[in-house]
């Protein structure tokens, strides 16, 4: 068998493995697809049908019926998530060029001391939290939802990644700019913030799609219908009686997209974060 047999078999086993194992992963996306398309009695027949018969398109104007309020909670969640990506970027993106440019007393101490609060878990302190919340009057409104995750293991994370990002910049580029005259701020801003893209995307990423699912910190926190996100609408579709499938999907469907979104317009950054790990 030649080399270029050899190689074409080699390529064909490759693409069909990799066929099949993207098969696997994008099966329960397709499903929930059809599923917020087909009639309420046609969504567990066995063979699944993938392809509805007929196409009900009355699901996703259902959602709306079912729950006034759904458009208001997908406000809410985006917000939210878009203030948390954003605070914990800039949290990020000073305190990381702190650890890894500037020069202060005990300074690999208090990083060490920073990322140990990674490893505390978010159900740990969950309790604490709103005992102290509560007694500052914070309980049943947005705020918790929003500081606590850019200054806890969200915001560490942040610190951690974009520090490790600026760490691979060479400190030449940081001598010669203080040589021009730039101050550290300068430098920052002018050097450091725009070669950290791939890391900001990686980190807008990952914060935006924890926000975004965040089902505990709501519970907890909120009590008034109409200050609820995505995660608890979910839990409306479902009641005694059982769950409105079809609806479900349907707002599934619709709270994907903001991910998508966000993925598809950082997925170059972001790709680039991951597989570089210095200058080009």
């Amino acid at each position: 068998m030649s080399n270029k047999t050899l190689q074409l078999l080699r390529n064909v086993i490759t693409y069909l493995l990799l066929t099949i194992v993207s098969l696997v992963i994008i099966g329960p996306f397709l499903w929930m697809l059809t599923t917020s398309l087909k009639d309420q009695n046609k969504i567990f027949l066995f063979p699944p049908q993938w392809i509805p018969k007929p196409i009900v398109w009355s699901n996703y104007s259902d959602v709306f019926t079912t729950q006034p309020h759904f458009l208001l909670y997908y406000a809410n969640s985006l917000y939210i998530a878009i203030l948390v990506t954003i605070g914990t970027c800039i949290v990020g993106a000073l305190a990381g060029f702190s650890f890894a440019k500037l020069q202060f007393p005990l300074k690999n101490v208090f990083f060490l001391i920073l990322l140990s609060g990674m490893m505390i878990p978010n159900e740990v302190t969950i309790i604490p939290n709103f005992i102290w919340f509560s007694k500052l009057g914070l309980v049943n409104n947005h705020f918790p939802l929003i500081i606590p995750p850019m200054l806890g293991a969200g915001g560490i994370f942040g610190v951690f990644l974009l520090r490790q990002f600026y760490i691979t910049i060479p400190k030449d580029l940081d001598e010669a700019a203080e040589i021009d005259g730039s101050t550290p701020w300068q430098t920052f801003w002018r050097i450091m913030v725009p070669m950290a893209a791939p890391a900001f995307a990686t980190l807008a990423i990952f914060t935006f799609l924890n926000s975004w699912e965040d089902f505990l910190d709501p519970l907890i926190y909120l009590s008034s219908d109409r200050l609820f996100t995505l995660p608890i609408a979910m839990k409306l579709f479902t009641d005694m009686a059982g769950t409105d499938w079809h609806l479900l999907m349907a707002a599934s469907v619709m709270a994907t997209v903001p991910l998508l979104l966000v993925f598809f317009f950082a997925q170059k950054k972001f790709i680039e974060g991951v597989a570089t790990t210095g200058l080009k």
